[in-house]
């Protein structure tokens, strides 16, 4: 018997239930969660020749992008790193298409980076309303559309801005005794949330991590082998997913809202985080990064996303149950990085973040060369 192509399917069912990702729930806002799910059509088309993918991709970004290459609901001086993310798909479509809009709009993110506050030692804030902070998301969202725009359309200079975010947020995330990474760190050691010695945040949320490793398996895609920080990077990935395997669950696969608390109570196995661990082991045994010792631990965790996480409804739509809504820090009184507030957000089903990581983990896994 076959095995089932939960990419196709997940796809199709993406494409059925919502044709326009940005009209459910986020009434048109310039959301990276798009850009999530769509990096998934991107390599599915890639893998398949589907050309349906593709236009799925196109007729979604095509709401957003404007003929003069202005961007619908996007405002620069936010500096929000954010709203970055949906921008990795400006590279594929002005190739594909040849339309300047898409390379003029790619320019204009561009721009917020040559603007974007930055910590003391050249860190990206998360956003200009988290000043002086590092969050592990921010990574994902802004380093791989930093490097493809400087490797596409500025000679591939000054790579070494894109490479120190990553060695720089691992110097001040990282817990010596687990490996594991906080989610977040304030240079100046004034959020409530963080620790008044290290600048870290308390905990260890999964997605954040989930984020952080897909991000550098996408720089290191890009990235030139010969480049002086590719081995640091690569090292940076090895660590990270070992110290996850260290709290891959032993009955499921999967990995808990909170990593290193499985046995506490309230705690949950969450599909979105799964999801991206999953992306990243694949793509890294793709890329040559990890070795064939990661197989059994990949093909336990895949194996658990679909058996902990995935319903079919009637129509055969393919359901991601147990993705986190939300977390963050600050911003509000509640967000205060404690273990209560990471398992208190909303746990919903078929939230765009999930599925998209779920297509890109199926993705990468069912399509995997062994």
């Amino acid at each position: 018997m076959k095995r089932p192509k939960w990419a196709e399917r997940t796809a199709k069912s993406i494409m059925e239930r919502t044709p326009k990702l940005y009209q459910k729930g986020y009434n048109g806002k310039w959301s990276y969660d798009y850009g999530v799910i769509l990096k998934g059509f991107e390599r599915l088309w890639r893998v398949t020749g589907e050309e349906r993918y593709f236009k799925y991709i196109q007729d979604n970004m095509d709401y957003f992008i404007q003929e003069d290459g202005s961007v619908k609901g996007y405002r620069l001086d936010e500096h929000n790193i954010d709203h970055l993310n949906n921008g990795k798909l400006l590279f594929v479509l002005h190739k594909e298409t040849g339309e300047e809009k898409y390379k003029r709009a790619a320019a204009l993110l561009r721009e917020q980076l040559k603007t974007h506050p930055r910590t003391s030692e050249g860190a990206f804030w998360h956003k200009k309303i988290y000043p002086y902070q590092i969050w592990l998301d921010g990574l994902y969202m802004g380093a791989p559309f930093y490097l493809e725009f400087l490797l596409t359309f500025e000679k591939g200079e000054d790579l070494n801005d894109v490479t120190k975010q990553f060695i720089l947020c691992e110097q001040h995330t990282k817990d010596g005794k687990t490996g594991l990474l906080y989610h977040a760190w304030d240079e100046q050691r004034v959020q409530p949330w963080c620790s008044p010695q290290t600048g870290q945040s308390p905990n260890f949320w999964g997605r954040s991590l989930g984020w952080f490793v897909m991000a550098l398996v996408d720089v290191l895609e890009m990235l030139p082998a010969d480049h002086g920080d590719y081995p640091e990077l690569t090292r940076i990935l090895n660590d990270t997913l070992t110290a996850l395997r260290s709290y891959q669950d032993a009955d499921s696969g999967v990995w808990h809202q909170v990593v290193d608390a499985g046995k506490r109570k309230g705690n949950y196995l969450e599909a979105s985080a799964s999801s991206m661990i999953v992306y990243a082991m694949a793509k890294g045994v793709r890329l040559g990064l990890l070795g064939s010792d990661w197989l059994k631990t990949l093909d336990r965790a895949y194996a658990g996303l679909i058996s902990e996480f995935v319903l079919e409804t009637k129509e055969g739509w393919v359901n991601l149950n147990k993705t986190c809504q939300v977390a963050g820090l600050g911003g509000e009184d509640r967000r205060d990085g404690t273990y209560a507030y990471y398992i208190s957000e909303p746990i919903i089903t078929n939230d765009q973040k999930g599925l998209g990581a779920f297509l890109q983990a199926c993705t990468e896994y069912e399509f995997l060369e062994r």
